[in-house]
């Protein structure tokens, strides 16, 4: 069948919007016509309108121009589905949250009608859950990013132990009773790990998150012995000397003052309890560092050098401060990524600025990424990860 093709004004009328809109998401490179004439008219055809529907729901849903630039690259069916999928699980979110905050209302307007004043308790209830509307969107971002990367660790590690297998069978987890997991996110360590799991130990994982936490709990529902909580670890709302084992996953270095959580690690572990935290090195993935930079001086794929903070070259130094006895064991790794399109997608899932930068002419770093893929059919990235393993004296 012959496309249909809709200039600018008669693609915007059907669509309902403005010529402005069609022309701005042209300009910002999110919705480039299908077909630009010699006299320099823009057609656009059928398939666009689902391009704009995609990028008008997101909008809708509280994304970004440039989250929705990158969550919008594909348009395979499959890319479709999951786009459509996405969407659908959003909404019924918002669908729950806005209930929620209707049910609120009807309670403080039915107490209103029965006493004339107004108790502080369920006002603060009531902001709390309009505040909370944001979390649906970042629940998403984080979900999202770190599975991208996770997937691109899995599936082109040279290891013949995986990540999350190691670092478990660094906890000697049959020997502790009581166990804390700071920043567990997903809780992908104990998802690859789950047939290890003590039945008969005591299990806490905490997010900052509320999310996350949804997702840990989504995923871990068949364990019975984990509970969640939301916490920060800056200030843990545990008793003193009350935990054996704490872990803390690559989170260190997101810590606002790693000084105080240390202090708090201290105090609710136990003497002779085990602190077991990973981090990476600065020599860490960087041939994509490397990769971006020559594609543009300014990209930064993480807005602080996170190894700087609390990295492997410094980490036993800001430990020992806390804990006389620390070790660090090294993960001997490295990838060797042959799909150019799962670099892209864990080059796009990054912290930085990337996307500022790469949606300005995404044509051209997507042509840089396949001429490097094309030269060697893969490429090689190292790995700089490992843990510090420090143990709470029994004075």
């Amino acid at each position: 069948m012959e496309k249909k093709y809709y200039t600018t004004g008669q693609f915007a009328k059907m669509a309902n919007v403005s010529n402005r809109t069609i022309r701005y998401y042209d300009k910002q490179g999110l919705l480039k016509p299908h077909h630009i004439s010699e006299k320099g008219y823009r057609y656009y055809s059928d398939d666009d309108f689902v391009k704009l529907q995609q990028i008008l729901s997101l909008k809708n849903l509280g994304f970004s121009l440039e989250e929705i630039f990158s969550m919008t690259l594909r348009n395979d069916v499959s890319s479709l589905k999951e786009s459509f999928s996405l969407q659908k699980k959003m909404i019924h979110k918002k669908i729950q949250h806005y209930e929620a905050i209707l049910s609120s209302i009807e309670e403080v307007d039915e107490y209103l009608n029965e006493h004339d004043h107004l108790e502080w308790n369920k006002l603060v209830h009531l902001i709390s859950l309009s505040q909370a509307g944001d979390d649906i969107v970042e629940q998403y971002r984080n979900a999202s990013n770190v599975e991208i990367r996770i997937r691109l660790h899995e599936k082109y590690s040279t290891s013949k132990v995986s990540w999350f297998t190691w670092l478990f069978d660094q906890y000697d987890i049959m020997h502790h009773k009581n166990i804390l997991e700071l920043g567990c996110g997903n809780g992908q360590l104990w998802i690859e790990n789950k047939d290890k799991i003590p039945l008969t130990s005591n299990i806490l994982l905490t997010d900052v998150s509320k999310g996350m936490l949804e997702d840990a709990r989504s995923n871990l529902f068949t364990i019975g012995n984990i509970d969640y909580k939301k916490m920060n670890c800056e200030h843990l709302l545990l008793e003193d000397e009350s935990v054996d084992l704490i872990i803390a996953n690559h989170m260190l270095f997101y810590v606002e003052d790693v000084n105080q959580a240390l202090k708090e690690i201290k105090r609710v572990l136990s003497k002779g309890g085990l602190f077991v935290c990973s981090t990476y090195g600065s020599h860490h993935m960087k041939e994509i560092t490397d990769l971006v930079k020559s594609f543009n001086q300014k990209i930064n794929l993480s807005k602080n050098k996170l190894y700087e903070k609390f990295g492997l070259e410094n980490g036993k130094e800001i430990l020992s401060q806390y804990f006389d006895d620390v070790e660090m064991h090294r993960h001997e790794d490295s990838l060797e990524v042959t799909d150019s399109d799962d670099l892209t997608n864990y080059i796009l899932s990054c912290h930085g600025n990337q996307l500022e930068y790469i949606s300005k002419d995404y044509e051209s770093f997507l042509r840089m990424i396949h001429n490097k893929m094309k030269q060697t059919g893969k490429m090689h990235i190292t790995k700089e990860a490992g843990c510090f393993i420090c143990r709470k004296s029994f004075d």
